[in-house]
């Protein structure tokens, strides 16, 4: 994971430790941060990446990962810079969530967090997941620890947002793997959404969408029945889209 310009005053993870201005790197925006939600599948469950925070007052409390904005790039480029940074992943799903910038919501100082929140495929997750020892750790979503600041407002806002948009885009493709099952797909609604839904209905309407390519494969290695495989199709979509085609779940 790449840290960029450390000096011996400056902490491990700039990017998630806001401190006094003497020990802020001399291109940042002092006011403006971004905090980043990045969310993963695991096991059928949703979760979050989260860092821990090292800081008198706060020590040990669990943070959203993020970090200073340069005064030389674009929102959306210090989001990907620091998801990238956080994660080793570059390309992720990147969605700009809502700007937060309640007067107290940061300690001495006036501070406004830009949030977004991504997206880490099954196969990206696997080589996120290394990082999930000592103070980075993947966490449940419905299982939170303590955290820092707003973050819990800001994660709550996130967890709401991604429920809603997932039903009306088909977002929710971006944590699968390239190839999954229907079963698979099901599941990912199920954990996002936090509830059960009625199987012969569920893929009546998928597999009515049109969005779905058979792979012609089926999985491997599995102690079950083999399920076939499918890829979804975004060029599918976006011809659908512009027909005035509507995504519901």
């Amino acid at each position: 994971m790449r840290i960029d310009h450390l000096s011996k005053q400056q902490p491990a993870h700039p990017g998630i430790i806001h401190v006094e201005p003497l020990f802020l790197p001399e291109n940042v925006i002092k006011a403006l941060t971004i905090d980043n939600l990045i969310f993963g599948l695991d096991n059928d469950e949703l979760k979050v990446l989260l860092v821990k925070r090292h800081e008198p007052g706060h020590d040990n409390l669990w943070a959203l990962p993020g970090g200073w904005i340069r005064y030389d790039e674009n929102l959306r480029d210090a989001a990907a810079r620091l998801l990238e940074e956080w994660t080793g992943v570059k390309n992720l799903y990147l969605e700009q969530l809502k700007a937060f910038g309640r007067i107290d919501r940061f300690p001495n100082e006036r501070v406004v967090t830009i949030a977004y929140y991504a997206l880490v495929s099954a196969e990206n997750y696997q080589d996120v997941i290394a990082l999930s020892a000592g103070d980075v750790h993947w966490a449940s979503v419905n299982n939170l620890p303590e955290l820092i600041y707003d973050h819990a407002e800001i994660l709550s806002y996130g967890i709401k947002f991604l429920r809603h948009q997932v039903c009306h885009q088909p977002i929710g493709f971006n944590l699968l793997p390239e190839k999954f099952t229907l079963l698979q797909l099901q599941a990912l609604y199920e954990a996002i959404l936090n509830t059960t839904l009625d199987k012969p209905n569920f893929r009546r309407k998928i597999m009515k969408m049109d969005l779905l390519t058979p792979c012609n494969e089926k999985q491997q290695g599995v102690p079950h029945r083999a399920a076939n495989l499918y890829r979804f199709d975004p060029e599918v979509y976006k011809q659908l889209s512009e027909s005035g085609f509507s995504f519901e779940i």
